[in-house]
């Protein structure tokens, strides 16, 4: 008999023991190409998302890229403009950010006195977005602001179009800025000597561009480190759609606060929300 028990008691290890691999293997697979959880670390995209706010990702729509490698596999439907997403920083990978896709591959693009047009129409600002900051008039450069040398700054910028796989773009002297970080991270060597432009050693006055872009802004316009700040965003830099908020607390609060204090840290209302 005690052998018996202890039979039935290894068996029924070994059925939990695969049962926890299993599941352990699906929810492996499910973060990697289907859904992941993401926190909110800055107010950039206030007040639509709030620092501390905790999403769920939608990583399958746009096509789940293949860990290690740089393959896709078949995607729902491709980015729309308004869409929030999250994305690997182009200047630290190590970076997940979340902004707001505000120009597709092939858009024109132009800010005038804080109004966003897109192709010469112009675009509403999102619901919850907001502006925080004194407004800087037309020409006053921002030493910041991407490209260099240019005199765009944050409320003024433009007119700049997104590149576009095939699109062939020219090469000298005042495009350069503009170009040169997309140019090297398609896997070029670019550099410029006196007026002329050369990739991978030899003079070049076009580049034919290899990899769709899009533009990405902040809700919060003054406060966000946007494509404005660093330039355009490479498809294959994009994880995937903000989908909903499924917790959310203020860092600036205590979350071991007392049933007696007025103001708790999590933030009950949010839970459930949908982004948009």
């Amino acid at each position: 008999m005690n052998n018996e028990n202890g039979r039935t008691e290894k068996r029924q290890s070994k059925e939990w023991f695969e049962a926890l691999i299993i599941a352990a293997l699906v929810a492996t697979v499910l973060r990697l190409f289907v859904v992941e959880s993401y926190r909110i670390p800055t107010g950039s995209m206030e007040s639509t998302l709030l620092a501390g706010d905790f999403l769920f990702v939608n990583k399958y729509v746009y096509g789940p890229r293949v860990p290690f490698t740089e393959i896709r596999l078949p995607k729902v439907r491709d980015v729309q403009r308004g869409d929030i997403i999250v994305f690997k920083f182009p200047k630290d990978r190590s970076l997940n950010y979340i902004k707001r896709c505000v120009a597709l591959p092939g858009d024109l693009l132009e800010i005038r006195k804080r109004q966003l047009t897109i192709n010469g129409l112009p675009v509403k600002l999102p619901e919850h977005a907001q502006f925080i900051g004194a407004e800087m008039p037309p020409g006053l450069a921002d030493f910041q602001i991407f490209p260099s040398l240019s005199d765009f700054n944050k409320d003024n910028y433009g007119p700049v179009k997104v590149p576009r796989k095939g699109d062939v773009i020219l090469l000298n002297a005042s495009t350069f800025p503009l170009y040169r970080d997309l140019i090297a991270d398609e896997g070029h060597e670019v550099s410029q000597i006196r007026e002329r432009v050369y990739v991978d050693g030899m003079s070049a006055t076009k580049y034919t561009v290899g990899r769709n872009y899009y533009f990405a802004m902040g809700d919060n316009r003054d406060n966000s480190l946007d494509s404005r700040y660093w330039g355009f965003l490479p498809e294959s830099d994009v994880v995937g759609q903000a989908m909903m908020v499924y917790w959310s607390w203020d860092p600036d609060l205590s979350i071991l606060s007392s049933p007696l204090d007025k103001v708790s840290s999590i933030r009950w209302g949010r839970t459930g929300l949908i982004v948009h």
